[in-house]
């Protein structure tokens, strides 16, 4: 689960960053969701793995705890969110 947790969070980056063209910022209202259940996969992972193995689920965790949050601060300051 922690590798399936990195790929859904350099997704949801590549999802973030191309949100970033402009015209192109509605991306952030689907992306954000998306992120977050990667988070949720990758704190299920977490929680289930042993501490030794626990470097990919915290990967993932960062990476899409971090595209959520780029993508909510796009969102806030291009007036997405009012």
């Amino acid at each position: 689960m922690g590798l399936i947790s990195v790929i859904w969070g350099i997704f949801a980056l590549l999802w973030m960053l191309l949100a970033f063209i402009p015209l192109l910022g509605w991306g952030n209202w689907f992306m954000i969701p998306f992120a977050a259940v990667g988070a949720i996969i990758a704190a299920i992972a977490y929680a289930l793995t042993s501490p030794q193995n626990r470097g990919r689920a915290k990967a993932g965790l960062i990476l899409n705890l971090a595209a959520a949050v780029i993508g909510a601060l796009r969102l806030t300051l291009g007036g997405g969110v009012i």
